[in-house]
């Protein structure tokens, strides 16, 4: 039988502004470790640190652009856009513009603070 999961989890996230991130499936709000899904919803204006994440990181964009910055360059992701960051790349999310940004996170395998590695 298939599992409902009838509402997601509010999680803190890094950054110089909230952002909102509500997880759906993952570590926090099913116990899953092999993935999880997030809605995120970012301020104008944010950034969050550096990191080099041992897992691969899939995003949606649905409204606003996220900003994507890896050791080779940015690349601006723009609604019905995906990127995949790769485990072990570095990379920074942004929302610099003034809607800032609505997305969906798929992390393989699930988001851990341990498995980031965010800069210092």
């Amino acid at each position: 039988m298939p599992t409902l999961i009838p509402a997601p989890s509010v999680v803190e996230a890094a950054g110089n502004k909230p952002k909102i991130v509500r997880e759906f499936v993952g570590r926090v709000n099913s116990d899953t470790t092999g993935v999880s899904i997030a809605q995120m919803q970012s301020p104008a204006g944010w950034i969050e640190p550096g990191q080099r994440p041992e897992f691969d990181e899939y995003t949606l964009v649905l409204r606003g652009m996220l900003r994507v910055t890896s050791e080779n360059g940015s690349i601006d992701v723009q609604p019905g856009q995906a990127v995949l960051a790769s485990s072990g790349e570095w990379v920074q999310y942004s929302t610099p513009d003034p809607d800032g940004a609505e997305y969906v996170a798929v992390c393989v395998p699930a988001f851990s603070p341990q498995l980031v590695h965010r800069d210092e």
